[in-house]
């Protein structure tokens, strides 16, 4: 190995490897370091879908009274656990601060902007590089049992068709010739979602680790960053494995950033929200196209041979143990809309963190104060989504070319 190598990518998840795939694109050399195996992270149990419908932030208007209900409830969708935790309070009053139609607004355009340009990328790189990762363009399927909420968020097409997200309206009829998949009498109609798509993503991330190793990046797995300094030249990255040295450096660890940043004197607002899933073998009956199961924030996937519910948002800093409760969950509000809802054989329960910052919107950009660090995380539960966008943007920024997207948003310099 050289001395210096040209760019270190921090973390082998989604996003850190889209940043070293466009990079290799651009010309530069990337070394991915990855403390376990490419893409065990959140990468790995996520339910696969790419969701430009998910522009809005979490932090909209009603988001805290519904938090308010739910607080207390240890299966709630959201559920936040009652602990003294100084940095999560201030994180959770920042984030009321922007449960506001101007700031919802702001964060809708950013979020809006990666998620168009990281769909489009993903399909190019899905065709450029032939991807086997079951990729399926057919959208999402929002499913409501809830009247009053469907005739609410249907009534939100043309503010939507603002931001270039596309809708198609059932009612329960229709969906129920639709799709069989669905219990009888239980849906009060569905909006489609059609520019959004879906992909396995375990698949996605070994196709993208693939391509690095075969465009000439390597990876370093087991290769656990313990320290990182830097100066007017390069990054010094102290490892399990050894120094690493970079011209520059990708910091994308996704809920763990923020770990790794507070050596560097650098304050990244990232609070670790935990998700969950299950995947089993594939149901007979199961859906056509992937779901959310709005009343009870359930996502369903199905592939070929798999099968997965997910989805839930636990804010319970890095607590390591599975909580039954939120699993039992996934499978109570699936039973609720589908005549099959779980496949014959269980296959994994997993959970994992993703990095949430406190207006939604993920930290892209140089690192303030810092020459040659780069940040690429806070993608909240949209990390697959924004991944191929994150990547292009950050490549762009490093070699000094036009950006494809405006990156004034996701600068580190707006939590200043």
């Amino acid at each position: 190995m050289s001395d210096q190598d040209d760019v270190l990518i921090i973390g082998g998840g989604v996003i850190g490897l889209c940043c070293a795939l466009a990079l290799l694109e651009a010309g530069r050399g990337v070394r991915v370091l990855e403390a376990g195996k490419t893409g065990c992270g959140s990468s790995h149990g996520n339910c696969g879908t790419i969701t430009p419908s998910h522009a809005p932030p979490l932090a909209a208007p009603g988001m805290i009274a519904q938090a308010v209900r739910w607080m207390l409830t240890p299966d709630a969708p959201l559920y936040v656990k009652p602990r003294i935790d100084p940095a999560l309070w201030a994180w959770l009053l920042r984030f009321a601060g922007r449960c506001n139609a101007r700031d919802c607004r702001e964060g809708t355009l950013a979020k809006s902007a990666l998620l168009s340009d990281s769909r489009g990328r993903l399909a190019a790189w899905v065709r450029d590089y032939a991807f086997e990762c079951a990729f399926d363009e057919s959208g999402v399927d929002y499913v409501y049992r809830d009247g009053r909420r469907f005739e609410q968020d249907a009534s939100r097409r043309d503010a939507l068709r603002e931001f270039g997200i596309a809708t198609v309206i059932f009612d329960a009829a229709a969906y129920a010739r639709e799709e069989p998949a669905m219990r009888d009498g239980v849906v009060a109609g569905t909006i489609r979602y059609p520019g959004d798509a879906s992909v396995r993503p375990n698949d996605y991330v070994a196709e993208l680790a693939r391509v690095v190793r075969e465009r000439g990046g390597v990876i370093e797995e087991g290769c656990r960053v313990e320290a990182i300094s830097s100066d007017a030249n390069e990054v010094v990255v102290s490892t399990s494995l050894g120094v690493r040295r970079g011209r520059d450096a990708v910091l994308a660890l996704g809920a763990w950033s923020p770990t790794l940043a507070r050596s560097l004197r650098l304050k990244l607002p990232i609070q670790p929200g935990k998700g969950y899933s299950i995947t089993y073998s594939r149901p007979q009956l199961a859906p056509r196209r992937p779901l959310v199961l709005k009343d009870v924030s359930v996502c369903v996937t199905t592939w070929a041979d798999g099968y997965r519910l997910g989805s839930t948002m636990e804010f319970s800093g890095y607590d390591s143990t599975l909580n039954r409760a939120r699993l039992d969950a996934l499978e109570r509000g699936a039973r609720a809309y589908l005549r099959e809802p779980v496949g014959p054989e269980r296959r994994e329960e997993w959970f994992g963190w993703r990095p949430m910052t406190y207006d939604d919107v993920p930290i892209i950009g140089r690192a303030p104060g810092h020459q040659h660090l780069w940040l690429a995380t806070g993608h909240g539960m949209l990390g697959v989504s924004m991944g191929t966008g994150t990547g292009q943007l950050i490549a762009d920024l490093i070699t000094g070319r036009a950006p494809a997207i405006d990156p004034a948003p996701y600068r580190a310099e707006r939590f200043q």
